[in-house]
């Protein structure tokens, strides 16, 4: 296992290297580049800088997240194939600087989706919070417009030239299937798998956030029965998953430590995003503390089926709460995901030993 921490480099991120070297624990980050326009290819100039500022700090950069995936290819478009080679071409780039594994979504249109950003607890600290009654109450175009005002960071999945054709956009979906949306899937992985295999590069798909479908547009990756379809798909390990403990808990009906058993005993699980949340009725949550008290979420048995299962994996904390007078962006704080590699480190610590006697 190596503990890593999510960060976006030195313009947008107000967390610093330093900052994350000296949280005990962190090997390295899950770095994100998100400067660089969706379909691009990622410029090897970039690249270097990027992970030699990481390495310089004392730290690994071992894994990317967010390559994201063009619309064009989800929808099938014959320009897909064009985006599908700048793919390549950036997966290639990125395996000549060290990295080892690439996290990214398959979800159309909208990347993790919340209803509020700073909704407020009890203790005076704000999380990400989702009521899927309030969502029924506003248009696609609201959304986007509420989300994008409440922060004063770039969000990730949330870049506001791709989603400045929203209407266009989702009018494509309108009438997809599942199956049509897993098919144009298939395209993709059977496009850039070769590659991974080549340079020696995982593919690791994070879940669908919430899991469940939004605006009445095909979602394929939150369930079970999603991600045994997902690594089907196409039969490699460089087709595996970031199974996110979060997204994928969501919904109450996804047993996660089962899912990490299942999917780690098939070598499929190359990252994992582990945090809690806690339920507050149907479709109904908040993101809470990583502790298990505090959410719905038993982190003790995720982290046992991990340590049994997928100990080689890479893990980060993930959203966490403003605590402490912390201005950031949401979901992505320093203390609260810092607590948040202590806390799973001590449940790591303590379930080695308690193997070994």
């Amino acid at each position: 296992m190596k503990m890593t921490f999510r960060w976006y480099g030195p313009e947008t991120d107000p967390i610093t290297l330093e900052n994350i070297r000296q949280i005990p624990g962190t090997s390295g980050i899950m770095g994100a580049m998100d400067w660089i326009p969706v379909g691009d290819v990622w410029p090897e100039d970039d690249i270097s800088s990027y992970v030699r500022k990481v390495n310089d700090a004392g730290l690994e950069c071992e894994v990317i997240e967010s390559v994201n995936v063009h619309e064009d290819i989800k929808l099938g478009k014959p320009s897909r194939d064009t985006y599908i080679a700048n793919y390549c071409k950036t997966l290639e780039n990125l395996a000549a600087h060290g990295i080892k594994v690439v996290v990214y979504n398959f979800m159309p249109v909208f990347d993790w989706l919340r209803t509020e950003l700073f909704h407020r607890n009890e203790d005076g600290s704000t999380c990400l919070y989702y009521d899927h009654e309030d969502l029924k109450n506003l248009t696609p175009q609201d959304i986007v417009k509420a989300t994008l005002d409440s922060s004063a960071f770039p969000l990730p999945g949330w870049e506001p030239d791709r989603l400045a054709d929203l209407d266009d956009v989702m009018s494509q979906y309108t009438g997809m299937t599942p199956d049509e949306l897993r098919d144009n899937y298939r395209y993709f992985l059977e496009g850039i798998v070769p590659t991974c295999e080549k340079v020696g590069i995982r593919m690791a798909v994070h879940p669908d956030d919430p899991a469940w479908d939004i605006f009445g547009i095909p979602r394929v990756v939150h369930s079970d029965s999603d991600l045994q379809k997902v690594v089907d798909l196409v039969n490699s390990p460089a087709n595996s998953l970031c199974v996110c403990a979060g997204s994928l808990g969501s919904n109450p009906n996804n047993d996660v430590p089962a899912i990490f058993t299942k999917y780690g005993g098939m070598g499929r699980v190359a990252a994992a995003h582990v945090r809690n949340v806690k339920f507050l009725g149907h479709k109904k949550f908040k993101e809470a503390a990583h502790l298990s008290s505090d959410g719905s979420l038993d982190m003790y048995a995720i982290m046992k089926a991990i340590h049994d299962h997928c100990p080689d994996v890479y893990i980060r904390p993930d959203h966490g709460r403003m605590i402490w007078g912390e201005v950031g962006r949401p979901g992505y704080p320093l203390y609260d995901r810092a607590l948040g590699i202590t806390y799973l480190n001590g449940l790591w610590e303590a379930i080695e030993k308690a193997s070994t006697h």
